[in-house]
C-alpha cells in the first residue's frame, strides 16, 4: 500500500483516485479481506491515460511489455499496462505449473488465440521462449466474432471459425508441434476432423485450452478417446489480474476442473452478487479477482464468471474456483463467448 499510495512510488491513477476512497490505504488496509474495501476500478480503465497506470517509482523507463485489453466482448475493452518484472514472475511460476502437468520443456507450441491488443497471445509466446521452444501462431479475433453473432450472422461465425481451424491444420501438417494451445469451440472442430485429430494424436504432447467452458464429460472423452496420448489442461485468466490461474494438479475425471491462482499476487473470492457476501464452500457465486503487486494494484474487480468455491491450497490467500461459467449479461451487455 505504501509503494501504491506514496506520492514518490504510486502510479497518477491511484493517487489521484486516494483521497476519495474514504478511507486511508496505509493505516486501514491491513489484510486480505481488506481488499473488498476498495471500490471495484476495472470500468474506469476503459479510459484512462495508460501512462497514468504506471507506477512512478519504476522511474523514466519501466520496462513496458506492452499495453493490453480486456476482450471487448461486454462492452469498450479496459486497458491495462504490463511491466517486464511482473512477467518475469508470471513466466517462472507458469512454467512451474506446467512441469507439474508435465507438458514436455523445449517443446514448440502452436497458439490458437488472441494476439495484440490482448495480452494471452504475447505471454504465451514468451512463455514458449521460456521453456526453450519456437510459437506458431493463429490470430483468433473474438470481437469480430461476437459482432456476427450478435448480428445473427452465426454461420459467418462458423465460416470464420472453420478459417481457423483450416490454418491450424497447415501448421500441423508441416511442422514439429508439441503443444497445442487453444480454445474449447476450436478444439471441438479440430476433433470433428478426423485427419486433424491423427495428426494431434501423432505429434502433441499437451493440450492447454483457455477459455471458460469444457464440462466433465467432454474432459474425459478428450483424455480418454479423442486425444489419448496428450495431457489435457487449462489454464483461467483474466488482462484485469494481468495472468491466469492454473488446473490443480492431480486432478481425476471425478473432480470438477479447479483453478488456483498465483497468490499471494493474485487471488479470488467468489460472492453472491445481490448482497456482496461471500457464499460458502461448494456453493456457487461471482467471481472477484485481486491483484496486488509491485507494478499494479487493481482489488475487487469483479469478474464476468461464475464460479464454484473451493477451499484454498495450505497458504494460498483468497478461495480456488471451480466450474466457471459466463455471466448473461455484464455491464448491461448481453455475455457472447463465440470463438470461447
Amino acid at each position: 500500500m505504501r509503494w501504491h499510495f506514496s506520492p514518490e512510488t504510486g502510479s497518477p491513477f491511484w493517487l489521484e483516485r486516494a483521497p476519495s476512497l474514504g478511507f486511508d490505504p496505509l493505516t486501514d488496509i491491513r489484510t486480505h479481506d481488506d481488499l473488498t474495501r476498495f471500490p471495484n476500478v476495472a470500468s474506469e480503465l476503459r479510459s484512462v491515460r495508460a501512462e497514468d497506470l504506471i507506477p512512478r517509482g519504476y522511474g523514466p523507463r519501466p520496462g513496458v511489455v506492452g499495453v493490453y485489453e480486456s476482450g471487448g466482448t461486454t462492452g469498450a475493452p479496459k486497458r491495462i499496462v504490463l511491466l517486464r518484472d511482473w512477467l518475469d514472475k508470471l513466466l517462472g511460476w507458469s512454467s512451474a505449473q506446467l512441469d507439474g502437468h508435465g507438458v514436455p520443456q523445449g517443446a514448440n507450441w502452436l497458439i490458437v488465440a488472441p494476439n495484440g491488443p490482448h495480452m494471452v497471445g504475447d505471454v504465451i509466446k514468451q512463455q514458449t521462449a521460456y521453456r526453450g521452444g519456437l510459437s506458431f501462431t493463429v490470430d483468433l479475433d473474438p470481437r469480430w466474432v461476437k459482432k456476427l453473432i450478435a448480428d445473427g450472422k452465426g454461420a459467418e461465425a462458423g465460416a470464420y471459425a472453420e478459417h481457423i481451424v483450416d490454418q491450424v491444420g497447415y501448421l500441423l501438417e508441416t511442422q514439429d508441434i508439441g503443444v497445442l494451445m487453444c480454445t474449447p469451440p476450436v478444439l471441438e472442430r479440430i476433433a470433428r476432423r478426423d485427419d486433424l485429430a491423427k495428426l494431434v494424436n501423432e505429434k502433441v504432447r499437451a493440450i492447454n485450452w483457455v477459455g471458460t467452458q469444457m464440462d466433465p464429460d467432454t474432459r474425459h472423452l478428450y483424455r480418454t478417446e479423442v486425444f489419448p496420448d496428450a495431457v489435457l489442461y487449462s489454464g483461467y485468466g483474466s488482462t484485469m489480474i494481468l495472468g491466469n490461474a492454473s488446473e490443480r494438479h492431480g486432478l481425476t475425471d471425478d473432480d470438477p476442473c479447479v483453478y488456483d491462482p498465483y497468490s499471494p499476487y493474485m487471488s479470488f473470492g467468489v460472492i453472491d452478487p445481490a448482497t456482496g457476501a461471500t457464499v460458502a464452500f461448494g456453493e456457487r457465486g461471482q467471481v472477484v479477482m485481486h491483484h496486488v503487486s509491485k507494478s499494479l494494484l487493481m482489488p475487487n474487480n469483479l469478474e464476468r464468471d461464475y464460479a464454484t468455491r473451493i477451499a484454498p491450497l495450505p497458504g494460498q490467500l483468497g478461495d480456488s474456483v471451480a466450474d466457471i461459467a459466463p455471466v448473461q449479461t455484464f455491464d448491461n451487455e448481453t455475455v457472447i463467448e463465440g470463438v470461447y
